[in-house]
């Protein structure tokens, strides 16, 4: 039997993690005698074939670096026809014989049309901080940037709480409020604003009032991108309550980092299944974590929406903010 040549990608945002994946998925392959080639800045990188191999002292040192050795771009050019042929082209030239893909949705998506036309398979690793993917509980590089939220946020409860003030804070979340439920949770936030529910301004200022009254003197509140946008939103209330109100977006910080415990175990527990998973021929399929294990589930490449567990927490802390 010949040597399994795989290709590894990482496309999209990047995430914490996206290195210890890389380089799980890198010596695993070399230890049952597979050859690995890294194709460099996504799918961009792909298309002007941009190609690396890979050997185990090229994945040294990494596993506690944030953002992704093997770089990554956006790439509108592979959401066309001929985007995905010259994917498709480029790959076989090479004699791929799978295809294993670090990212998103999008990345998924992507993926599956250039399995399509190039009858290589693909193994999907769920990597993005939003943690939106269906298929998985959590995803590589979630836990590291609510964990790079949740100290912005404490530092600037601390000045709430000295200057009596009510802050909006913003974090990442355009298509969804996995981040600002589960950091405004564990932040103790006063309100949290998601994409998948509206909420009134009215009804809000009600609410802050409400809790003045009762003698709360801080607030904050964490705010999706996606919900409306956050530094409007600050200036309005401005105009609606009696408070001194200030915006702060935590931004770009919560994609970079040194990636957590977490997010390290995840990446490399992702990385093992998918070459173990290559090697028995597995075909189109990603790898997720559901009930505490690590297992696969079918290339989808769509969108996970809040689950009843999230939809409790936002209930929770409503409650909790008197």
């Amino acid at each position: 039997m010949s040597r399994i040549l795989a290709g590894i990608i990482t496309a999209g945002g990047d995430a914490p993690g996206m290195n210890a994946t890389i380089r799980c998925c890198v010596r695993s392959m070399l230890a049952n005698d597979g050859k690995v080639i890294g194709i460099k800045r996504g799918y961009k990188g792909l298309l002007e074939k941009d190609f690396e191999h890979l050997t185990s002292r090229s994945v040294g040192g990494i596993i506690n670096l944030g953002g992704t050795i093997l770089k990554t771009a956006r790439c509108e050019e592979i959401m066309t026809n001929e985007g995905i042929e010259l994917a498709a082209k480029n790959l076989n030239e090479i004699q791929l014989d799978y295809l294993i893909t670090i990212g998103g949705e999008g990345t998924f998506r992507g993926a599956k049309e250039i399995s399509k036309k190039s009858g290589i398979p693909v193994i999907g690793i769920p990597a993005s901080i939003d943690n939106d993917i269906e298929g998985t509980e959590e995803t590589i590089g979630f836990d590291t940037a609510v964990n790079t939220a949740l100290e912005a946020i404490d530092k600037i409860r601390d000045t709430a709480i000295s200057l009596e003030r009510l802050f909006v804070v913003e974090v990442m979340g355009r298509g969804s409020g996995f981040i600002a439920v589960t950091v405004g949770f564990a932040a103790g936030a006063e309100f949290i604003l998601i994409p998948e529910r509206a909420f009134d301004l009215n009804d809000l200022a009600k609410e802050y009032n409400k809790m003045k009254a009762m003698g709360k003197s801080s607030t904050i509140i964490v705010i999706a991108e996606g919900a409306t946008n956050g530094y409007l939103l600050a200036e309005e209330l401005k105009n609606s309550i009696d408070a001194e109100v200030r915006f702060s977006s935590i931004g770009y910080i919560q994609r970079g980092g040194s990636p957590t415990v977490r997010s390290r175990v995840l990446a490399t527990l992702f990385g093992s299944k998918a070459v173990e998973s290559l090697l028995i021929g597995k075909k189109d399929i990603m790898i997720g974590i559901n009930d505490g294990n690590v297992c696969i589930r079918p290339l989808t490449g769509n969108k996970r929406t809040l689950s009843e567990k999230d939809i409790a927490m936002l209930t929770i802390a409503k409650n909790l903010a008197i």
